[in-house]
């Protein structure tokens, strides 16, 4: 059978994954019968709360004799460590482009890795029935972008389709009969190569490990393209590192291949196509698994390093404990040390006291999924604020910078620029109306200046601003720039809220917290209106006397407290502050650091 392997790339919220499943069902991948989720692809509960792509999956359709593997790649910036493994498996990408907003930064992104491959990409025009839709205009952005990423003559003789993927239709035209998708499934069988692997089957086996899971039956799986030759059930390999070093010997259990959404196990893999194997007991993501006769590892894709770091730690706080069931540092160090197995893009080190770890990554987004994903684990940790990783060149320190991009309601252009270009030391880069009553600004900003920028500028919008972000460079020191202007509330006692305390506090600033919630002495409770830190008591009670006086009885009436989420609160926090972080709540708290004073509101606490 005909082999072609695609990737499929968009920006988030362009509709991907949306398109996988229209592909899936017009191919005959499920019973007329069968009961399928809605974006089918994203299997992990995070992703379909979020309604973003964080895994990179793959599956596989057939169409007209023709094997299509499809693999869905994440659209998100953080997580292109994913991306740059999975474009090595493909031989050809579909670049989804929603046609009212054009490429985007995370399209620019994934583009420059899979231009740099060579690969020669199919634009798919998506939503071209909304009201806002401009097919010609983003076509026009799509070749202008391609050409500053440096494509080639032919990769600038792209095909394109235009298409809704959740009506299912894709043509050639902008009016043609938008029936069916087939038109491009036609388009990729026809302008995607067949894999060049396929003519290499005689040869002895090889393949490059591109993504790892686990199975509670079949232990360790890797997944990959085969290089070279054929695989049975049976054979014997062996598995090389990246450097070319032996780590172990192990015998093929099981071959899994992709069939619609399910993997089903198969007799024989041949070259070109992109299988699963069972059986090995140490080897991991990049490495070369390959016949006993084989000495050269495969060239795996190098991985850009990470950005900024966050320090995980044990919860040392009065109520740690409570929630969760995994609390001590060695099972916190085994999970991470897992995750860094599996997630090439994230680095661990060790403290010098070990009870905390140094995790670094891409951004705040890909720390905040991996923190969500432990506390449902039943971990309980404390989080650092997000700290940047700097560069020494030539005795000049460097910090990454980020391209922004904003678009924005005309009317609220003016403040963003200002705090964008102003004490966060960016540089406007372009600034030009996006139609609609909208302009959209793009600047080059550094990492640090937009650490906890994403909660004011939703206010700064009222809620209409749209702002996406991308490593764009490594550039000289910019010098300080000022963080949260605002002190914060903290308890100066142990116990359980009272809402007549927190009545007379509301005068102070916002509250975090309601009434009948347990706190404890250093936790925040709130945001001070002014700049300096003020320690209060939330718990204090309304004196009771045997007299009546006017007014003084009435019910006590709170202000709804702000609730943060995860990120909202990892990026709030100082240098000086943590995140506490269970299964049920999110706290905020200033650091203990002098042992007795943890003793005391421990007691306290207690």
């Amino acid at each position: 059978m005909d082999i072609r392997n695609i990737a499929i790339i968009a920006h988030v919220d362009h509709g991907k994954t949306t398109l996988v499943d229209k592909l899936l069902q017009q191919s005959g991948a499920f019973r007329e019968n069968q009961a399928v989720a809605e974006r089918a692809m994203d299997s992990n509960d995070i992703e379909r709360e979020r309604g973003i792509t964080i895994l990179a999956k793959c599956t596989s359709v057939e169409w007209k004799g023709t094997r299509i593997n499809i693999v869905d790649t994440p659209g998100h910036a953080d997580f292109g460590g994913e991306v740059e493994r999975i474009l090595s498996m493909v031989d050809g990408v579909c670049l989804l482009v929603d046609a009212a907003e054009g490429p985007m930064p995370q399209t620019k992104f994934v583009t420059s890795k899979a231009l740099a491959l060579g690969l020669k990409p199919i634009v798919v025009l998506n939503k071209v029935d909304k009201p806002a839709a401009e097919p010609d205009r983003a076509l026009n952005e799509v070749f202008d972008l391609f050409a500053n990423l440096g494509a080639t003559d032919e990769q600038l003789d792209f095909p394109h389709v235009y298409a809704s993927g959740i009506g299912g239709w894709a043509d050639n035209e902008l009016d043609g009969p938008r029936k069916d998708l087939s038109a491009l499934f036609d388009l990729i069988v026809k302008h995607v190569e067949p894999p060049k692997q396929i003519a290499r089957q005689d040869e002895a086996f090889q393949m490059l490990a591109t993504t790892l899971s686990a199975d509670p039956f079949l232990g360790r799986l890797l997944t990959g393209r085969v290089e070279a030759g054929k695989l049975k059930v049976g054979d014997a390999l062996k598995a090389l590192s990246r450097e070319g070093d032996r780590l172990e010997q192990f015998r093929c259990t099981k071959i899994l291949a992709f069939r619609g959404l399910s993997q089903q196990p198969i007799d024989e893999a041949v070259a070109g196509d992109i299988v699963t194997v069972a059986g090995m007991a140490k080897a991991t993501v990049a490495d070369t698994l390959c016949a006993l006769d084989v000495d050269t590892a495969l060239p795996s894709q190098p991985i850009d390093p990470p950005t900024i770091s966050v320090t995980f730690g044990i919860n040392d706080s009065p109520l740690a404990g409570k929630d969760g069931t995994k609390v001590q540092s060695r099972v916190i160090r085994d999970r991470l040390m897992k995750e860094a197995e599996v997630n090439v893009a994230i680095k661990v080190e060790d403290t010098p006291g070990g009870e905390a770890f140094v995790v670094s990554g891409r951004g705040e987004l890909q720390m905040g999924v991996l923190i969500e994903n432990m506390r449902r684990e039943g971990f309980e940790l404390s989080i650092s604020r997000p700290r940047v990783i700097f560069r020494e060149e030539n005795g000049e320190r460097l910090e990454p910078i980020e391209e922004v991009i904003v678009d924005v309601d005309d009317e609220y252009s003016g403040v963003v620029i200002e705090k964008l270009t102003g004490n966060r030391k960016g540089d406007l880069v372009e600034m030009r109306p996006a139609g609609h009553g909208k302009t959209r600004i793009v600047a080059h900003v550094p990492s640090r200046g937009l650490i906890g920028y994403q909660g004011e500028f939703m206010t700064d919008t009222r809620g209409n601003g749209v702002l996406n972000r991308i490593f764009h460079s490594w550039a000289p020191y910019k010098g300080p720039i000022t963080g949260r202007r605002q002190g914060v509330l903290i308890s100066m006692e142990s116990g359980i809220s009272v809402a007549f305390g927190l009545w007379g506090l509301e005068d102070r600033g916002k509250l975090f917290i309601g009434a009948q919630e347990q706190v404890y002495v250093g936790m925040i409770i709130g945001e001070h209106s002014r700049e300096n830190d003020l320690e209060v008591n939330p718990m204090r009670a309304k004196k009771l006397t045997n007299m009546r006086a006017s007014g003084t009885d009435e019910a006590v009436r709170l202000t709804p407290p702000v609730r943060m989420s995860l990120e909202e609160a990892i990026a709030y926090i100082n240098d000086d502050e943590l995140v506490e972080v269970t299964p049920k709540i999110v706290r905020l708290r200033k650091r203990l650091l002098d042992p007795n004073e943890r003793k005391r509101a421990s007691r306290m606490a207690e």
